[in-house]
């Protein structure tokens, strides 16, 4: 997609809190999420500390012009409505609602005198941005692979397969949650030693996953494929996402047929999901393979997804015990790491995920898995920071962290920026942990 007026950060919003420096929801961003007030849940945008009313906006004629299937669409109480139409809807309406919140268009000289419009965020309780059907987690960060793999197989830590194929697995839909709401901990089958035996309680091992996840738009029947030129016309926008894990659970079941009840129990979405529109100017190459590592495969290899299949978005991890919170004392952050180098693009999961006939339907979410890379402090879990609970983080207040302890609130944020655009972000995905239910 061409870059537009909408990229353009010398245009200022009549939104004055668009215009702060360092926020996440810019008039270059004006990303789609879902709120709720008195029991009503409706469809928004996010402009500076503000949410615009998409169903307030069509009553109001501010979308008059649009595609008809637009009108109906907004006035849902989840995204899949908007997805199901394409990105192309999503784009229209992103274009028209910039129009409407800039400083010097007759739409935005309407817009600002319409009272109905705007409401403060702190008015307002997120959720999800759709109803998910499916969820879907990949293995896509080369890093995190390694890393992990050194811990269990020093001598052959990355897979044979690793390289040739996008590894993913099938999560649990029903237990995706919306940043803030609480997780508790897990109870499960544990084993001190490979062969057992096992006893059945709380996890000793619960850790975070620092992910990009996906939304898909649109709809392939079942039995056809996308191919991978298409690929990205399914892909919505980006939210954030912590995969939460209960590595003691996921060491003892994992084997033979992968992750289960170690993930299932709760995993945290971000509730604004950020359109590649908006993303655009922060587009970079595919990662390049090595004269060692094998081309993929032609049903995954695109010149267009080779030159701008990477997204360069910077993400970090931030942990407030209840001891600093107790202190007054600020989050502390564990790591920081780019989601530019994975191995696998975005579009290469979703043409991977649909190449045998797999049907993805609008609000299928696809997580990218943990974002790695080589150095310590860019690790995106604690089984990485750790190396397994062996050496533990040590906060400024001198607690440790080998894993998660109960009280423990983990953030997740995201943004991109680069010279000659706006900065752009993805607000926060947090979790509190709570005990076990004994």
């Amino acid at each position: 997609m061409p870059r537009d007026a909408t990229h353009d950060p010398a245009i200022l919003s009549w939104v004055e809190s668009a215009n702060a420096g360092g926020t996440d929801f810019p008039l270059q961003n004006l990303p789609f999420g879902v709120f709720e007030q008195g029991g009503d849940a409706r469809v928004g945008i996010a402009i500076g500390d503000r949410v615009l009313d998409l169903r307030a906006a069509r009553d109001g004629g501010h979308f008059d012009g649009l595609d008809p299937a637009l009108a109906p669409a907004v006035g849902q109480r989840t995204l899949n409505a908007l997805l199901a139409l394409g990105r192309p809807a999503l784009a229209a309406l992103r274009g028209r609602a910039h129009r409407m919140l800039s400083a010097d268009t007759p739409e935005g000289t309407r817009a600002r005198r319409d009272a109905t419009l705007l409401l403060p965020n702190s008015d307002v309780t997120m959720r999800l941005p759709a109803a998910v059907g499916d969820y879907t987690d990949f293995y896509a960060s080369v890093e995190h692979a390694m890393n992990v793999g050194a811990m269990f197989r020093p001598e052959n830590p990355l897979l044979p397969n690793y390289r040739h194929v996008p590894i993913g697995y099938h999560g649990r839909a029903s237990s995706l949650v919306v940043s803030g709401t609480e997780v508790r901990r897990p109870l499960g089958q544990t084993s001190a030693a490979p062969a057992g035996p096992p006893r059945f309680g709380p996890t000793e091992r619960l850790d975070y996953e620092l992910e990009v996840g996906a939304f898909v738009a649109g709809e392939n029947p079942l039995g056809t494929s996308v191919p991978i030129a298409d690929a990205e016309s399914r892909i919505a926008g980006l939210v954030l996402v912590n995969d939460w894990s209960a590595r003691d659970i996921q060491a003892w079941e994992y084997q033979p047929l992968g992750p289960f009840l170690s993930k299932s129990f709760a995993t945290t979405v971000s509730p604004w999901l950020v359109t590649l529109e908006a993303l655009e100017p922060f587009r970079v190459p595919a990662r390049v393979r090595g004269a060692d590592e094998p081309a993929p495969l032609p049903y995954l290899s695109d010149a267009t997804d080779r030159e701008r299949g990477g997204v360069d978005i910077s993400l970090e991890v931030w942990i407030r015990t209840p001891a600093m919170r107790a202190a007054d004392a600020p989050a502390e952050r564990l790591s920081r790491g780019s989601f530019a180098r994975m191995y696998w693009t975005l579009g290469q999961m979703l043409a991977h995920h649909a190449s045998n006939g797999c049907n993805l339907r609008p609000g299928d979410l696809l997580g990218s898995g943990t974002v790695s890379g080589v150095e310590r402090g860019e690790r995106g879990c604690l089984l990485e920071l750790t190396k397994r609970g062996a050496e533990p983080v040590v906060l400024a207040n001198g607690e440790r962290r080998s894993f998660l302890g109960d009280g423990d609130e983990v953030s997740i944020r995201g943004w991109c920026e680069r010279t000659g655009a706006a900065r752009i972000g993805f607000g926060e995905c947090r979790g509190v942990l709570i005990p076990a239910a004994l």
